[in-house]
């Protein structure tokens, strides 16, 4: 009895020191694993709640066509700690954001603009894909393959919002030909010949 009274108390007490209204990033120091640290309260201000770096279209004169604007920890630090970010997609026409994944986090888009072709590939290597209209949405799992190109002869804009403040981001072409891995191992790990594979790392800045 007494042991079960110990073990309710220690929840009770340890449930109500984690409650925390929220931990706004202190951009001042590193950022670890779970984030930034928690700026002191006294310096809180509703100004590190607010963010309006979305309401201006990205730089779309690149070699995808397409710019992705985070509002992530690092650029608005009120969403430090809450599991929640978001970010605008520009697409110019013909604009692509190449395959890609987010390690820490699940995504949502929603077509603000334009028309926009996404989709995503199953461990199991099945593959769901859409072309999406002004006001729809769909979502990309956790960790998994996706891809948005711009659908028609216009602008695209698009919002995503991710199950995280820090969603990582990992490009597959550039993990691939943007760094300096030796032409033969990519060779063999991909089944492309040397003249792909020397081509690809030209236009993607990689070496070796």
């Amino acid at each position: 009895m007494i042991l079960a009274i110990f073990i309710v108390f220690s929840l009770l007490s340890s449930s109500y020191a984690s409650v925390q209204d929220f931990c706004v990033g202190d951009l001042s120091g590193p950022e670890g694993p779970a984030g930034f640290s928690c700026k002191k309260a006294a310096s809180v201000t509703v100004k590190d709640f607010v963010y309006s770096g979305l309401g201006v279209a990205g730089n779309t004169t690149n070699i995808i066509k397409a710019a992705v604007t985070p509002a992530f920890a690092a650029q608005f630090p009120g969403v430090n700690g809450l599991g929640i970010s978001m970010a605008r997609l520009d697409l110019a026409p013909g604009g692509v954001i190449p395959f890609h994944t987010h390690p820490g986090a699940s995504e949502v888009l929603v077509v603000i603009q334009g028309t926009i072709c996404a989709g995503f590939v199953s461990s199991a290597n099945k593959v769901f894909f859409q072309t999406l209209k002004k006001g729809d949405i769909m979502v990309f799992p956790q960790g998994l393959l996706h891809f948005q190109i711009n659908g028609g002869g216009s602008p695209a804009l698009a919002f995503v919002s991710f199950s995280s403040p820090f969603p990582g981001l990992q490009i597959l072409d550039y993990a691939l030909f943007g760094n300096d891995l030796p032409s033969d191992i990519i060779e063999m790990t991909t089944f492309l010949d040397a003249a792909q594979v020397k081509k690809l790392k030209g236009v993607l800045g990689g070496t070796n």
